[in-house]
């Protein structure tokens, strides 16, 4: 018996699980794109119907007290697939469409770790993580590296940041999809370059009106962040890209389900531009943006199929996740304030998107591993940082001590075995963290940002000692006790700073959204 099976047999013997797999389990992670905790069907939403999300929650454990490290993308992503908070590394902020890769390549990743293992590994949508070299401009007309390859993915089929971002293009193995030489593509954040229309020159052209940052080169009737010119035939359809993801994901099932697989299929929804394929247009009462969430679920439940229909269902681990929290406007007026009504798409928590109040990293997150994971419910408290460590431990893999420095090994929470969580985890807002250890959540003082309803960007200013809430009886944390309570406020600051050092100090080193630009 090899040593990977091994490694299992013994786990889940401990575990007081009677059935094995023959083999290593896939591993499917889809990780869903500013989808709040409220605005899934099993966490409460009612605006919004997400069957498939919602049976993977019947099929295996639903999660309460789940966290995404950070409450934007970069730093999320960043963490979840090297095990380190996000503020260990300056440059994992929010980034340009052409930023260098930010993950240092001769580090464990999660994706190294498994294709080590035996694993095919293969990511599927959203990247922003950067690409290229730091030193080195890059040529996006040839071969695109470092980025997917370099991290551990053998197979890649991704766009280079966010649907609002140029470059609006495909990339599948670090070359653009379709793209005609005698064409080349140019980027630059800095300055325009060609003579493309944008949003400001051309307005009339566009599908939804945008804001001065979101109104550069026009891409398929929407104006993006950033200025692009040529690669026309290489160019996105906005309303085919979930479909074209869905199908590489499916085509990378079915071509390595002899082997074990991990997928990382990092969807674009609900992010902005929200521009569902029109079989979802009206397919719920919140416009564009739950729209976005139906077509979102229609593909979870389509790729669930396919496992099932290879055979594969009980030998699949499927978790399910988002980045970070909602947010209604960000950069375009597509009407999704306007049509919310009563849905809270971040569920009883405080704040969204760019906070540190819960709403911003609470995450759905939901674990099915049928046959072998008994469903139920879970208020473990667990960060997707401890998924590279724990999904090590199943596998067998062994971690160097100097690497996945914030990752740890949940095995037994994750998989419903232990109620027992973390003691405690950070929370990385905009230019601020914050902490929670068991029921108790501390901010310290400085400016926590916010995207308001009108779109702007406001701040709640904590004042000394910082702010302390107790959640179980406080979820929006409207109640600060810190007063009441300095020794708890001592206890966590102390651990905070520990962590991250003081508040003040960080809050001048780091850009609010967005990270080095490079033409």
């Amino acid at each position: 018996m090899n040593k990977q099976i091994w490694t299992l047999t013994c786990l889940f013997c401990l575990a007081g699980v009677s059935s094995l797999a023959e083999r290593l389990p896939n591993i499917v992670i889809i990780y869903a794109d500013d989808v709040g905790y409220g605005d899934i069907g099993c966490y409460g939403a009612t605006a919004v119907d997400t069957p498939a999300i919602d049976q993977l929650a019947v099929n295996g454990i639903r999660f309460t007290s789940a966290y995404a490290t950070a409450s934007t993308c970069t730093p999320s992503r960043y963490s979840l697939l090297t095990g380190r908070y996000a503020f260990r590394n300056k440059n994992a902020v929010i980034l340009p469409g052409n930023a260098p890769l930010i993950i240092d390549i001769t580090q464990s990743t999660l994706p190294s770790v498994l294709r080590e293992q035996g694993y095919s590994t293969g990511l599927v949508g959203k990247w922003h993580i950067g690409l290229g070299n730091p030193t080195e401009p890059l040529d996006w007309n040839e071969l695109i590296a470092p980025g997917p390859k370099e991290v551990g993915f053998d197979y890649s089929y991704h766009m280079a940041a966010t649907g609002d971002r140029v470059p609006s293009v495909f990339i599948e193995n670090g070359r653009i999809v379709g793209l005609d030489s005698s064409d080349p593509v140019t980027v630059n954040y800095l300055e325009a370059v060609g003579d493309d229309p944008t949003g400001i020159s051309h307005p009339e052209m566009l599908k939804t009106q945008a804001d001065e940052q979101h109104a550069k080169t026009i891409v398929d009737g929407t104006s993006r962040i950033g200025w692009m010119s040529g690669g026309e035939d290489a160019r996105w359809t906005d309303e085919e890209m979930p479909d074209v993801f869905l199908n590489k994901a499916i085509e990378f099932v079915e071509e390595n389900k002899e082997e074990p697989f991990f997928l990382f299929y990092a969807m674009h929804e609900n992010h902005v531009p929200r521009i569902p394929h029109p079989r979802f247009r009206g397919s719920s009462s919140l416009g564009v943006r739950g729209d976005a969430v139906v077509q979102m679920d229609w593909s979870i439940g389509r790729l669930m199929e396919t496992l099932k229909e290879n055979g594969l269902s009980e030998n699949t681990i499927v978790i399910f996740s988002s980045d970070n929290g909602p947010v209604l406007y960000d950069g375009y007026y597509d009407g999704a304030r306007e049509l919310n009504g009563d849905h809270k798409p971040a569920g009883p928590w405080r704040g969204g998107k760019y906070s540190v109040w819960e709403g911003g990293t609470r995450m759905p997150f939901i674990l099915s591993w049928p046959g072998t994971v008994e469903p139920g419910l879970s208020d473990a408290l667990i960060s997707q940082v401890d998924l590279l460590a724990s999904l090590a431990a199943l596998t067998g893999a062994e971690l160097p001590q100097e690497e996945a420095l914030d990752s740890q090994n949940l095995s037994d929470a994750l998989f419903g075995k232990s109620e027992d969580g973390r003691d405690y985890l950070i929370q990385q807002g905009v230019k601020m963290e914050a902490i929670r250890k068991g029921p108790w959540k501390y901010i310290p003082e400085g400016d926590v940002t916010n995207r308001g309803s009108i779109g702007k960007f406001y701040t709640n200013t904590i004042t000394p000692p910082g702010a302390l809430f107790y959640l179980p009886e406080d979820p929006g944390e409207a109640n600060d006790v810190a007063r009441i309570y300095p020794a708890k406020v001592q206890e966590l600051r102390a651990l905070l700073d520990a962590e991250v050092g003081d508040n003040t100090a960080r809050q001048s080193d780091r850009e609010e959204l967005g990270g080095a630009v490079r033409n």
